[in-house]
Formats: structure tokens, C-alpha cells, sequence
């Protein structure tokens, strides 16, 4: 019997362990390939953290971690790829992947900082480029949910890798902007996702439980307003985020599942 995919819960928090590559179906790539967008983001917000030396040894763990389960879930989309279409867009992930994951683990420069951001920006939309694909491959509607929901994951990591930035003072005249695009899509998409009209309970009360935790870590982008940061309380938070978030992409993958049969 083929092993069921586990959420990121039980996966990535607290630790990002890498699974067996297995023959997954359309609505586990679709939570897959969104999972890797999320992890371009978590690299390069721990890259950043170990420069800035914000929780150093937690950050150095997570940047391992999430290096080997980008590279784990890599093989399993490779092996997964149905159609030359996608097997092209994996192959530019490759291309991309290959020289950055080199300069992601190594030593952080702050004046590297703003090249290597910008690298990372083109490894995350050749990733959304994958997910885009399979999604318009499997031809369900609710793979939709799927890659929204999943998208929300890639946000809270992609809203505290430009805070960190910030925090740590990164020359970038981008940042502001890819902070504020981030939050407003964050927002976006959390309205879209609690309208849907086939939430179970469990969806409602779940995305309700996001929408305080976003609340709150609002609440802490403000203060950037004054000159103060508080970059631990956003890691925090947005992980917390990123933990709910997964646990709601895979219920919506299991709802994409059940559109199939």
C-alpha cells in the first residue's frame, strides 16, 4: 500500500526530515511543488538569519533541513513528471538550483546579500512555474485550493526573509516593495480561501486560527514604521503560520483527491 504524504506538520516542524521518494499522484504534486516554493523562501530567510546571527544554531538546522528536503522533493517531481512541459520546467529548477544551493549554505555576506536575494527570487518563480503547470495539467478545479492554500506557506516565510533582511540592513531599494506585495497577497488570498464555500469545520475553524496569528504578526511589521524590529517574534510567528498553513493545504489536497474518484 502506497505511504500517504504527510502534512508539513508532521514533516518539516520541528525538524525537516527528508522522505523516501515514492509515486505520488496530481494533488500531492500540486501540495509538492508548492512545498518548494515555500522552501527557496526558508533558505534564503535562515541565510539570512545566521549573517545577521539571529538565532544561529535553530537557523543553521532549518537552512540543512530545508536543503535536503528541496532536493528530496525535487526527485520526487522528477519522477512524478508527466508531460515534456513540465519535465522543461523542472529542468530550468535544476539550472537554477544547482549553483544556489552552493552559495545558499555557505559563509553570509551582507554585501552578497542583495545578488544572492535576487537569485533566490528566480529560483522561487521557476518553482511556481512547476506548480502552475501540474496544477493546469490535473484539470481539477480545486487544485486551485491546493496551490493557493500552499501559497500562503511560501508568503510567511517569503514576509520574514524581506523582514530579516531589513533588520539586518541589506541595501536593497526592492525590499519595501516585496514586503508590502507579500502582506497584501497574504491578505488576499486568506479572504479568498476563508470564502470558499466548501470548507469542512475543521477548514473554518483552522483558517480562523491563521487569521489571529496573522493579526498578531501584523502587529509587529508596524513597529518597522519607528526603527524598531523584532525579527525572533516574526520567525516565530510566521512559522507557526507556515505549520497551519500546511496542515490546511493538505486538507485541501485531500478534497482534491476525493474530486477525482
Amino acid at each position: 500500500m502506497k505511504r500517504l504524504l504527510l502534512p508539513l506538520a508532521a514533516l518539516l516542524l520541528p525538524l525537516l526530515i527528508p522522505t523516501p521518494v515514492m509515486a505520488i499522484n496530481d494533488a500531492e504534486a500540486v501540495n509538492i511543488s508548492g512545498r518548494q516554493r515555500m522552501l527557496t523562501q526558508r533558505m534564503m530567510k535562515n541565510h539570512l538569519l545566521i549573517g545577521a546571527e539571529i538565532q544561529t544554531d535553530k537557523a543553521q538546522r532549518q537552512l540543512d533541513e530545508a536543503v535536503a528536503l528541496f532536493e528530496e522533493q525535487l526527485l520526487m517531481l522528477r519522477d512524478y513528471s508527466p508531460t515534456a512541459a513540465i519535465d522543461s520546467k523542472l529542468d530550468t529548477v535544476e539550472a537554477l538550483w544547482f549553483p544556489h544551493r552552493l552559495r545558499i549554505i555557505s559563509a553570509p555576506s551582507k554585501t552578497g546579500a542583495s545578488l544572492l536575494m535576487e537569485d533566490n527570487l528566480a529560483l522561487l518563480k521557476a518553482c511556481d512555474d512547476v506548480v502552475k503547470a501540474i496544477e493546469a495539467h490535473s484539470g481539477i478545479d480545486s487544485a486551485r485550493l491546493v496551490n493557493l492554500s500552499g501559497r500562503q506557506r511560501m508568503l510567511s516565510q517569503k514576509i520574514a526573509k524581506v523582514y530579516v533582511a531589513r533588520a539586518w540592513r541589506v541595501r536593497s531599494d526592492s525590499l519595501k516593495q516585496e514586503l508590502d506585495d507579500a502582506i497584501t497577497l497574504f491578505d488576499r488570498s486568506l479572504n479568498e480561501l476563508e470564502r470558499y464555500p466548501s470548507n469542512t469545520d475543521e477548514l473554518r475553524d483552522a483558517l480562523q486560527r491563521v487569521r489571529n496569528q496573522w493579526d498578531f504578526s501584523r502587529t509587529g511589521f508596524q513597529l518597522e514604521d519607528s526603527g524598531r524590529y523584532v525579527p525572533t517574534v516574526i520567525a516565530v510567528t510566521t512559522d507557526s503560520i507556515l505549520s497551519r498553513m500546511d496542515a490546511i493545504t493538505f486538507q485541501y489536497q485531500n478534497l482534491m483527491q476525493q474530486n477525482v474518484h
